[in-house]
């Protein structure tokens, strides 16, 4: 599942309903809450929640709410009365601390419940199984990490989700957003640190391909419309969009549409499987032969012979070469999704607004 984060410190609005319906249309399902920042007023989460809870609804999707403690009490909830909490449309609880684990087995016996991942023991789990806790309906959440420096380690990261995989959790993690960030550090919300500011679906397709991560959640309140983009063509058409600029207006017909990567993957470059074709008839003179960075966008020239036209993307710096033009690179931005292009994948480059990025 895909999931995002929309936090209780205003007051419902016009933009919030229509964040819900945007992220709702790029394939995400969940939302995620939490009723103890400490930067809000717990008094106003009654108010605030039921229009998010009803919105939630409309689209499909369902709340996930951070909970420790009695906090529920702020929104006319107990956490002895699972009945009350579904009826008000609230899907999960996710409990930091201040709950024991009879409490927490005897909610799973009703409604979803997230633990926090990152610090859940055998003798927790134990502890769960003696007070007959329904495990299908306990998930594991890790936290994200507001404070530079503070993200989990990816190595711990990954052995952690080993052993909670080994006693059958799914787990949710979180990745940063870069659009509206969230306060009061604005240093984007992600559960690993080698994550911080990067590019919102690269960080989200890490967490499921290399961290045996199930559900990947959205920490901070905003995606740029771009991050949205790549998010739906990603999961609705199984295709990595990436940002680019041409070297010149002459070279943006062979850059700006969709390609296939071939199914050998080479270990240098991403090779545009059907370009050699389409292009064999152009004359394609040697020029800009300059150094490739990782990122750039080459074609091959008429100096190279049967592989004359060939599009690449350089996975890594590679030398200058007179068979080969420069012909644009990838933004900055998007470098790390180049990572998850692999066998026949589908990619498509779309103009970079402007940003002179290739030379």
């Amino acid at each position: 599942m895909l999931g995002f984060s929309i936090y209780l410190n205003e007051d419902w609005s016009e933009e919030k309903e229509a964040c819900i319906h945007r992220m709702a249309a790029i394939g995400m399902e969940g939302i995620f809450t939490s009723l103890q920042l400490p930067e809000d007023d717990p008094s106003q989460y009654r108010k605030r929640l039921a229009p998010l809870l009803e919105a939630a609804k409309r689209n499909g999707m369902k709340v996930m709410i951070d909970v420790s403690g009695n906090v529920l009490r702020h929104i006319g909830l107990s956490i002895d009365d699972p009945a009350r909490i579904i009826e008000s449309g609230i899907n999960g609880l996710r409990i930091d601390a201040g709950v024991s684990w009879e409490q927490v087995a005897r909610l799973s016996n009703t409604m979803t419940v997230g633990l926090n991942a990152s610090t859940l023991t055998e003798q927790d789990y134990e502890q769960l199984k003696q007070h007959d806790a329904d495990f299908s309906r306990l998930e594991a959440w890790h936290n994200y990490y507001p404070r530079p420096g503070t993200g989990l380690d990816e190595n711990w990261f990954y052995e952690k989700n080993k052993w909670l995989k080994s006693k059958g959790f799914s787990i949710t993690a979180f990745a940063p957003g870069d659009g509206k960030l969230r306060f009061p550090l604005y240093e984007s919300l992600p559960t690993l640190e080698i994550h911080r500011h990067q590019n919102p679906l690269a960080a989200i397709c890490s967490l499921l391909r290399d961290y045996a991560v199930d559900h990947a959640y959205i920490g901070d309140p905003g995606l740029t419309p771009q991050s949205r983009s790549q998010i739906r063509e990603f999961f609705c058409h199984d295709t990595i969009l990436l940002h680019a600029t041409a070297a010149g207006p002459k070279w943006r017909p062979y850059i700006f549409k969709t390609h296939r990567n071939r199914l050998d993957v080479a270990r240098d470059a991403i090779r545009s499987e059907q370009s050699r074709t389409c292009n064999q008839k152009d004359d394609i003179g040697p020029e800009n032969n300059i150094p490739r960075h990782k990122g750039s966008i080459t074609l091959d020239n008429n100096l190279y012979a049967r592989y004359k036209g060939e599009l690449q993307i350089t996975k890594r710096s590679l030398p200058a070469d007179k068979k080969v033009n420069v012909i644009g690179q990838i933004a900055g931005r998007d470098l790390p999704l180049l990572d998850f292009i692999g066998s026949g994948t589908r990619f498509k480059m779309t103009d970079n607004e402007g940003e002179n990025e290739w030379t």
